[in-house]
């Protein structure tokens, strides 16, 4: 069996690999153009890039697969199978066509929930328990085509999209080297969605990662595990950015209006959960409850816990943050 892979990020790295060791023909692998990224604004290749061309697998970087040019090229690879994980990019029914047994895609969450761009910062923000992964048959609409196999794994109070998308990503992986030969072997039955069960997520924006210190605690809480490590969750002291990157939310109210820095008290520090062994910590005043700052970090500078920042602040219980 003839097998294209395509994506673009690091958490697509588990499923190419997973190819690769289980000893498929991969004929080509696609991924998006390299981009100009750091400080340096150097040209960089996307991950996907980089591991491919160190299993000495064939990269192709199209600037699009609509043009007849490049779905030709695809075509004269004569894949039996294309395999999608985070590519970046909708693939029309030009490129739908070309393989016998379909276009198969390896999405971050339980469909028909979370269709779309960010379904791992989605389920964070809603307070799910549970997300999962989809092996799916790619259509032309946005995450709609029918499943073929799904996997459930539960989400940690302490997960942020970063680590929760790690885990997917090998729980993907795992799950693909499952269904894949089943699939060849028309083994497997795909079944459609149900549309009316569904949810569409966007894609992350910068200005998403804005604090808003009027919202409960608990919501905050979520935005700020959720973006993490993109955008961020960011306010400002004195005028200046501070992301936030580690918090826990308490229902009990301090003082001072939303955003007001406070100390904690002997009381409060019992109040957090065990895991956090930094007892030293800020907390601030929101719309419901306080949000206990952990870890967080001035732009520019290296993220620091809450003890250290403190130690570093001259008159900051009492200030109040931006939003």
């Amino acid at each position: 069996m003839r097998v294209v892979f395509m994506g673009t990020p690091e958490f697509a790295l588990p499923s190419l690999r997973a190819l690769v060791e289980g000893g498929y023909n991969i004929v080509g692998v696609y991924t998006r153009p390299d981009r100009l990224a750091g400080r340096g604004r150097a040209l960089t290749p996307p991950a996907v890039k980089t591991a491919a061309l160190a299993y000495g697998l064939p990269v192709f970087q199209p600037t699009g697969l609509r043009r007849p040019e490049a779905v030709a090229e695809l075509a004269s690879l004569k894949p039996d199978v294309i395999v999608v994980s985070a590519f970046g990019a909708m693939l029309p029914q030009s490129v739908l066509d070309i393989p016998a047994k379909g276009v198969l895609n390896v999405h971050p969450s339980l469909l028909p929930r979370y269709r779309g761009a960010s379904p791992i910062a989605a389920a964070i923000l809603a307070g799910d328990e549970q997300t999962g992964m989809t092996i799916m048959l790619i259509d032309p609409g946005m995450d709609t085509g029918p499943i073929l196999s799904q996997r459930a794994i539960p989400i940690s109070p302490w997960d942020t999209s970063g680590s929760l998308g790690e885990r997917l990503a090998e729980v993907g992986a795992e799950l693909l080297l499952e269904v894949l030969p089943r699939w060849l072997a028309d083994e497997i039955q795909p079944h459609p969605q149900d549309d009316s069960l569904a949810s569409q997520v966007s894609l992350l924006r910068k200005e998403d990662g804005v604090i808003d210190w009027n919202l409960p605690a608990v919501d905050i809480w979520r935005r700020v595990r959720a973006f993490n490590p993109w955008p961020g969750a960011f306010t400002t002291l004195a005028g200046q950015p501070l992301l936030i990157w580690e918090a826990w939310p308490l229902s009990v109210g301090g003082a001072g209006e939303a955003g007001t820095v406070s100390r904690l008290t002997t009381e409060q520090e019992q109040m957090l959960p065990p895991e956090v062994g930094e007892r030293e910590a800020l907390a601030v005043q929101t719309g419901e409850g306080l949000l206990v700052v952990l870890r967080l970090q001035r732009a520019g500078r290296r993220s620091l816990t809450a003890a250290e920042f403190i130690r570093g602040q001259r008159d900051l219980f009492g200030r109040r943050l931006g939003s």
